[in-house]
């Protein structure tokens, strides 16, 4: 009969085998995590947890987050189609372009709230703002075919805000998310631009099976549509027409023309306490 330290040795024998066939190929979560908050921050100030750095130590910060990314994703590299030294580069490449984005998305969030008082507020405060940032970072890597750690970033975003966008997802510019928890957008759905989303809102699929993993599984949004809170709305085909207002708690499966209205119509009587008294 094996003794308690037989079995432990081989408990740990096996859990050791795992993690070098599995563990040493993955990006590690609190670096990722890390790194995307400290980008973050250097793009936005409003995000930093200290002062403004002059401009010769920014610069040096962007080479120190190259180098620090280069790390993380270097254990993706079999993985990789091109050698991730290059694939940091185009990032860091694009990262003007991908900062003029979110600054639109920022600046559409600002505009369409009255309640926002200004820009910075919706920088620094609003998690609609921080998860569609987050999400932009990610979709980089998704689009370069880097695997796991664009949802590294995307799940970090989740926990912090409640909002979940699958880093494969194709969102235009100027996009606005309000208040935003429970928010979920599949990996193939397709928004268009000036879309404006509200919380508990369902972009999904209408199958899960994983015979169809390759397949549009997502509903598409068009330009300047509005979804309004806790609306579902499933399917690959799927196509909601540019400038429409879909309301709240509707349930959609079926593409939607341009222009239209969609909403939920429920019925709600109000009976004064006496009446009330006198029905029962």
């Amino acid at each position: 009969m094996e003794s308690l330290a037989e079995r432990r040795n081989l408990l740990a024998k096996e859990l050791l085998s795992k993690r070098r066939s599995s563990y040493e190929v993955l990006p590690l979560r609190a670096k990722s995590h890390r790194f995307v908050l400290d980008l973050l921050a250097l793009l936005f100030p409003q995000l930093a947890e200290q002062s403004l750095p002059p401009v010769s130590d920014l610069a040096i910060e962007l080479i120190r987050l190259e180098t620090e990314l280069e790390a993380i994703l270097m254990p993706l590299q079999s993985k990789s189609q091109v050698p991730i030294a290059q694939t940091v580069q185009e990032f860091f490449a694009g990262l003007p372009r991908l900062y003029e984005t979110m600054d639109g998305d920022a600046q559409a969030i600002y505009e369409g709230d009255p309640a926002a008082e200004s820009y910075d507020e919706v920088v620094a405060a609003y998690p609609g703002f921080f998860a569609i940032a987050v999400y932009r970072v990610a979709h980089e890597f998704y689009q370069m075919g880097i695997p796991v750690f664009p949802r590294l970033l995307t799940e970090l975003a989740h926990q912090m805000t409640g909002i979940d966008i699958h880093p494969g997802a194709t969102i235009g510019s100027r996009f606005c998310i309000d208040h935003g928890t429970g928010i979920v957008i599949g990996e193939t759905a397709v928004i268009g631009e000036g879309v404006k989303i509200y919380q508990g809102v369902t972009i999904g699929a209408l199958s899960v099976e994983k015979a169809f993993s390759q397949r549009k599984r997502h509903p598409t949004l068009e330009n300047g549509v509005i979804v309004y809170s806790n609306a579902t709305i499933l399917g690959g085909e799927t196509v909601i027409g540019h400038d429409s207002v879909i309301g709240g708690n509707v349930w959609i499966t079926a593409s939607v023309p341009p222009n239209s209205w969609v909403y939920h119509k429920s019925e709600i009587q109000v009976r004064s306490n006496e009446i009330a008294r006198e029905n029962t």
